[in-house]
């Protein structure tokens, strides 16, 4: 029997880099209208998918020209909302597709998350999974009060830790000791709720929750992790993997390195799951897929992308003279400490380092890295199905794919529900209907 591949859809930045504005994503509606939300969350059900996922961040972009103008001008990961009042009320309208969370370990306290997941399990119905990252970005630590960014290192033992409370939290009340019994007036047995007594490095936490335990036990716990000790936290604390977008060659090697480190921490590696975050664009016939994708081109304008490129690569662009070689410029961006793999190091790679390319072109360049536009798969269901399945086995046939990037947040559910599920479905790799009562039962369908 094949194993069946889970697909969940990314809506973080639907409404966000001009993606709102292309035809079939928002209408007449704007961000943060929830009835879109409500639409997305009835469509992904039809479509059986696995879960609605969002990310999250806390800053407003400033790194190009040191102001934040250029990012709420053109909608750069601006403006964002806590999305979780918005998906619980997404999750009023579906009984089976589950819901996908995002917050910051680095910034976060373990007993109010813990709480609040909590709280969302029960609203939910057992659908919530909380994805973790350790913050990156300097304008979300000075939001929370930090003069600089946290080590590396201490930010995944910070994570850890997090995590380990958090369990220790929702273990503490046992799944029988709620009572409510109306003859007695009793609620609760006492001696089923217990202390957590914990005191680490990061945090120290009496407990117990004050909730009741959840449809779950434990909410699902999402966390991506690329490099070595990312990939080490996510052997030890991850139900499943967010891992990124990649060349296939790059996901078997991410996945062995996974699995090898699963084995270490004394974990099956069959248990923890890895979805891809895929960008693609379906359409019935192949000219239809090319022409949708080409939108990316249009989505964005120049300044829009130098200011996306900045923050993401924590370099200022602004500062680019009209010509350059891409060699110079990486190490002028080595020396400010700023992210030395991102998009000048991968043209410096492919055109060579002293090649020399014009502000103009390079913005050209990035447009296309920035969307998505290069890494879209496009094409029929057949192509695109065909793509799906040669990663999903190539990677062991354990997890799937987060359908990310999406052009246009409707018109894509539309697509993948109506073109792209039906022809998966017909090769067995995806499920025709739910069995499992929870999100956590659901992932673990195979």
């Amino acid at each position: 029997m094949r194993r069946k591949m889970h697909l969940a859809f990314n809506l973080s930045t639907t409404h966000n880099n001009g993606r709102w504005n292309l035809p079939g994503a928002w209408d007449d509606r704007t961000f943060p209208d929830v009835t879109l939300y409500e639409d997305a969350a009835r469509l992904a059900e039809r479509a059986c998918l696995d879960m609605l996922f969002s990310g999250d961040g806390t800053g407003v972009p400033d790194t190009w020209g040191g102001s934040r103008d250029g990012a709420i001008k053109w909608g750069v990961f601006f403006p964002r909302v806590d999305m979780l009042p918005v998906l619980a009320a997404a999750s009023r309208v579906t009984k089976h597709v589950g819901f996908g969370l995002t917050y910051s370990t680095t910034f976060m306290h373990p007993y109010y998350l813990a709480r609040l997941m909590a709280s969302m399990d029960h609203l939910t119905n057992g659908r919530i999974a909380m994805n973790l990252v350790t913050s990156t970005r300097r304008t979300d630590a000075a939001n929370f009060g930090f003069d600089q960014l946290m080590e590396h290192g201490a930010r995944y033992e910070r994570m850890e830790e997090f995590v380990a409370v958090c369990r220790q939290l929702w273990d503490a009340t046992e799944a029988d000791a709620m009572v409510w019994d109306r003859d007695s007036g009793v609620v609760g047995d006492p001696t089923k709720v217990h202390d957590v007594h914990h005191a680490g490095r990061f945090f120290k936490v009496e407990g117990p929750l004050n909730t009741p335990p959840t449809p779950q036990g434990r909410p699902v716990i999402v966390q991506a992790g690329g490099s070595p000790r990312g990939v080490q936290a996510s052997a030890r604390i991850a139900d499943h993997v967010f891992g990124g977008d990649m060349p296939i060659e790059v996901q078997v090697k991410q996945r062995a390195a996974l699995d090898a480190a699963l084995r270490t921490e004394g974990r099956d590696p069959d248990s923890v799951g890895v979805l891809w975050q895929t960008p693609i664009a379906v359409r019935e016939t192949d000219r239809e897929a090319q022409a949708y994708r080409e939108m990316l081109r249009g989505s964005m304008s120049p300044e829009a992308v130098a200011v996306y490129l900045s923050y993401i690569d924590g370099y200022d662009f602004s500062t680019l003279p009209a010509h350059f070689t891409l060699g110079e410029l990486r190490e002028q961006i080595i020396a400010t400490q700023a992210s030395p793999n991102g998009l000048v190091t991968k043209l410096a790679y492919k055109f060579g380092a002293d090649a020399t390319i014009s502000r103009k072109d390079f913005l050209e360049q990035a447009l296309l890295t920035v969307t998505q536009y290069e890494n879209t798969i496009a094409g029929t269901p057949k192509h695109v199905a065909d793509v799906l399945e040669e990663r999903f086995e190539a990677t062991g046939c354990r997890g799937g794919f987060m359908i990310g990037q999406a052009i246009a947040v409707i018109a894509d559910l539309q697509s993948i529900g109506d073109l792209l599920v039906p022809e998966l479905q017909r090769r067995g790799l995806v499920r025709t209907e739910y069995c499992g009562r929870t999100l956590r039962e659901t992932l673990a369908e195979s």
